[in-house]
C-alpha cells in the first residue's frame, strides 16, 4: 500500500514539475520586448558616442541602420496596436528614415539627427506605456 502511495505522489509532483517547465519554455522572452531591447541598446550608444564626443561616421551609420531596421519590426511585435499606436510608429520610422538619410559625420550632426528619433521615443513612451 505504501508503495502505491509513493508512485502516485510520485506521478503527481513528476506531472506538476513538467507543466511548470513546459509553461516556462513557453513563454520565452516576448518578441516586444526583444524588439525594444535592442532600439533602446543602438540609441543608447548612439546617445554614449555623443556625449563621449567620439562619434565616427561609419559607426553612427551602422547603429542608425540597425535602429531602423529594428523598428520596422514594431508592427509585428505589437500585432493588435490601436491606430494612434500605429501613428506614433510611423513618425518614428520617418524620423529613423531622416536621420538615416542624414548620415550624420559628426557629433554635433548625430545629436540633431537623433533628436527627432529620441522625441518620439519618448513621447510614445509617455503615451502607450
Amino acid at each position: 500500500m505504501r508503495a502505491l502511495l509513493l508512485v502516485i505522489l510520485g506521478l503527481a509532483v513528476g506531472a506538476m514539475g513538467a507543466t511548470s517547465a513546459l509553461s516556462a519554455l513557453r513563454q520565452g522572452t516576448p518578441f516586444h520586448d526583444g524588439v525594444m531591447a535592442v532600439m533602446q541598446h543602438h540609441m543608447g550608444v548612439l546617445q554614449a558616442n555623443v556625449r563621449a564626443k567620439q562619434c565616427d561616421a561609419k559607426g553612427s551609420a551602422s547603429h542608425l541602420a540597425r535602429l531602423r531596421e529594428t523598428a520596422g519590426d514594431i508592427r509585428e511585435a505589437f500585432p493588435d496596436m490601436e491606430p494612434a499606436f500605429a501613428q506614433a510608429d510611423d513618425g518614428l520610422l520617418k524620423a529613423l528614415d531622416r536621420a538615416v538619410a542624414a548620415t550624420p559625420g559628426t557629433c554635433e550632426a548625430l545629436a540633431v539627427a537623433l533628436k527627432p528619433v529620441g522625441d518620439a521615443c519618448q513621447s510614445c513612451h509617455q503615451r502607450f506605456r
